[in-house]
C-alpha cells in the first residue's frame, strides 16, 4: 500500500504529496516540528506534544486556527493501518515572496506523516549509547534553542560527528561551556544520588519525555534539579542517561572514551525505564 500522508487538511498519497518551491520551511527553516511514538495505534502524550507545538507556533506568529491537528495525527495513523509507529508533525509559516519576509506568508504549511517504528533491541538498552562532545556549540541566548524548529542544522551537523567517531549520540556544550543537551535528545546525570538536567537556560529544548522523567523521579522519591552542570560533573557522574519521545529512556555509559560510573547502566537509570515503561503502558491503555 502507498504510504499516505496528511497535508494541508487531506489525506494523500506520499507520491502525490506537493510543497511549494517558495515554502518558508524550506528556504529558511521558518518552521517547526513535533516527533512522537504510537503505541498499539495511541501516541503518548498527545496533548503535550501539541501543547508545547501550539506555544511555539504562537512565538513565531504561525497562525493554525481550523485545523485540528490531533485528529491529523489520528487520521493519518490508521490511514496507515499502523500500530506501534513514529508521527512527525511539520509545520512552516507556508509560502511567501522571494524576498525574504514572513509578512508575504499565506496559510502555513501543515504536514503529518506515520511510519512503523521497530524499536531498539533490548540489547541495545542493557549495552548503553556512547557518546562524544560536540564541536557544535548551543546558544543559550537565542530563542530558537527552546524551540522544536526547522532549523535543525547543528543537531545534524553534531549527529555527523557522532557517526565519523563511531559512537551513538554527539552531546552539546552550550556558548559558555556548560552541558546543554544531545544532538537529538535531552541528557539527565546521577550525581549524589540525585538527578540533575541542564536548566532550559542552558539553551535546551524542554523535552516531553525530561518533563515525564522529572515527573516519575518525583514520586519515586528521586530527588531532582533542573541546573547548569559542567563538562566535569559529567565525568564524574554515577550514571547517565538520554531521553527523547522515540527511543524513552537510553543509559549513557561513556563520553569521549570515558567510562560513565561503572560503565554500564546503573540501577537509577534502570528503575526509572521500567517506570517510564509502565506509564506508557498505563496511559494508552487508557486513551
Amino acid at each position: 500500500m502507498n504510504e499516505v500522508v496528511y497535508l494541508n487538511g487531506s489525506l494523500v498519497p506520499l507520491d502525490r504529496a506537493k510543497i511549494s518551491v517558495l515554502d518558508y520551511g524550506f528556504l529558511y527553516g521558518y518552521g517547526l516540528f513535533e516527533t512522537m511514538r504510537a503505541y498499539g495505534g495511541k501516541v503518548f502524550l498527545l496533548d503535550k506534544h501539541l501543547e508545547r507545538l501550539d506555544n511555539s507556533l504562537e512565538m513565531l506568529g504561525i497562525k493554525t486556527e481550523g485545523l485540528s491537528l490531533k485528529y491529523a495525527v489520528m487520521d493519518t495513523i490508521r490511514a496507515n493501518k499502523l500500530t506501534d509507529a513514529r508521527v512527525r508533525i511539520a509545520v512552516s509559516v507556508g509560502e511567501g515572496g522571494t524576498v525574504p519576509d514572513p509578512a508575504s506568508c499565506g496559510e502555513p504549511t501543515v504536514l503529518v506523516v506515520a511510519t512503523a517504528y521497530k524499536p531498539y533491541p533490548d540489547e541495545v538498552y542493557e549495552k548503553g549509547f556512547r557518546a562524544v562532545i560536540s564541536s557544535i556549540r548551543r546558544n543559550s541566548q537565542s530563542p530558537v534553542s527552546t524551540l522544536k524548529s526547522a532549523n535543525y542544522l547543528d543537531s545534524l551537523l553534531a549527529r555527523q560527528e557522532a557517526r565519523k567517531a563511531g559512537v551513538d549520540e554527539a552531546l552539546l556544550l552550550n556558548d559558555k561551556g556548560l552541558l546543554a543537551e544531545a544532538s537529538m535528545s535531552n541528557i539527565f546525570l546521577l550525581s549524589g544520588g540525585a538527578l540533575k538536567t541542564p536548566r532550559v537556560e542552558s539553551g535546551i529544548l524542554p523535552g516531553i519525555t525530561r518533563e515525564a522523567v522529572l515527573e516519575i523521579a518525583a514520586k519515586s522519591g528521586i530527588g531532582s534539579t533542573e541546573t547548569n552542570i559542567t563538562q566535569g560533573e559529567l565525568n564524574n557522574a554515577q550514571e547517565a542517561f538520554l531521553t527523547n519521545s522515540v527511543m524513552e529512556i537510553m543509559p549513557l555509559v561513556e563520553v569521549d572514551g570515558m567510562a560513565i560510573g561503572s560503565g554500564s547502566p546503573g540501577p537509577v537509570t534502570r528503575g526509572l525505564m521500567a517506570a517510564y515503561r509502565e506509564l506508557v503502558v498505563s496511559t494508552t491503555s487508557g486513551q
